[in-house]
């Protein structure tokens, strides 16, 4: 396994896809421990058929199981190992050629916040502290840009072009790189931070990245996520979620407000534009506002009469 990890190292393989496949390597292998399998030339297409039930039976400690998507992540990297092990001729054929993966699920965000709901979490943060200001900088860059939690957390003090008003993602999913709209606004809360607040962080030697910690640090993900969260409920929408909940919300607000569906997929970062399609799905509001301007039933005007006759006549007969 540690060969296959380091050979996708030597090839750019994102850090993040190098973690994923040794969790995914990592379970696999300690299930074919417990069940006396200890080299790779004893794993038959049926043992893997048998692991791949595994996931399916398997219930996470809340009870729930394992989620269709997760169980194709865990099964990915499997794929991929022997494939590997094939060609470096560590074993005479590949047992997992013919593994089927999940359908995957298409499933719509949870929640989507209303544009007066976003604006509620934005005003949460006390600007008149540093940390606030901070805060409301880091708010504003999700809910524009709509980029991810570990890309917010990597940005460099150098990857904001204030002239243009521009941001530039390196390395996000995949490994690549693209430039986002910041728009005016975040634009101002972020070189607001970055003049004001920023430099007073630093503590010792600079890391260089956007966003720091009260200790100078960068700031972690886990981290980020608790205090967007704790915005999100303070807000009191009910709506729970964090990160994510922004970028979903604004790219469903845009594609409601008439933006493009391969603009929404260049900002998102999404490789296929079927990923993206989901946020049509999501975008009710639209749909509802192009029924009632073409659908003949869906206006009440002309039946108005009628109906407020059938509930006097309702009336009456109550009484």
């Amino acid at each position: 396994m540690e060969r296959f990890l380091a050979h996708l190292a030597v090839r750019n393989y994102s850090g993040a896809t190098i973690i994923d496949r040794r969790h995914g390597l990592s379970t696999f292998i300690l299930w074919c421990h417990e069940r006396g399998l200890e080299r790779p030339q004893e794993v038959t297409k049926p043992v893997l058929e048998r692991y791949q039930r595994h996931l399916y039976y398997h219930r996470k400690p809340n009870g729930e199981p394992l989620s269709f998507r997760t169980q194709a992540q865990r099964l990915v990297p499997i794929r991929a190992w022997f494939k590997w092990l094939a060609r470096e001729n560590h074993i005479l054929s590949n047992p997992a050629s013919e593994l089927e993966l999940p359908r995957p699920e298409k499933r719509l965000p949870a929640l989507v916040l209303t544009a007066e709901e976003a604006e509620a979490i934005m005003a949460m943060p006390d600007v008149a502290t540093p940390l606030g200001l901070r805060d409301r900088a880091m708010l504003e860059v999700l809910y524009a840009t709509a980029i991810r939690r570990s890309e917010l957390v990597d940005l460099k003090l150098y990857d904001m072009d204030q002239s243009r008003a521009m941001l530039m993602v390196r390395k996000g999913k995949g490994n690549k790189d693209r430039v986002v709209p910041l728009g005016e606004r975040a634009t101002v809360w972020l070189a607001a931070y970055r003049d004001r607040v920023r430099p007073g962080l630093v503590a010792g030697r600079d890391p260089g990245n956007l966003f720091l910690s009260r200790d100078g640090r960068a700031l972690e993900p886990k981290r980020l996520s608790e205090k967007v969260r704790g915005y999100v409920e303070a807000a009191g929408t009910a709506k729970p979620g964090s990160c994510h909940l922004l970028r979903h919300t604004a790219a469903t607000l845009m594609l409601e407000g008439g933006a493009d569906i391969r603009f929404i997929q260049a900002m998102l970062g999404h490789e296929s534009l079927e990923t993206t399609q989901i946020y049509t799905r999501v975008s009710a509001l639209k749909l509802a506002e192009i029924h009632a301007a073409t659908h003949p039933g869906a206006r009440l005007a002309r039946d108005r009469a009628m109906l407020d006759a059938a509930l006097a006549d309702d009336g009456e007969d109550a009484d």
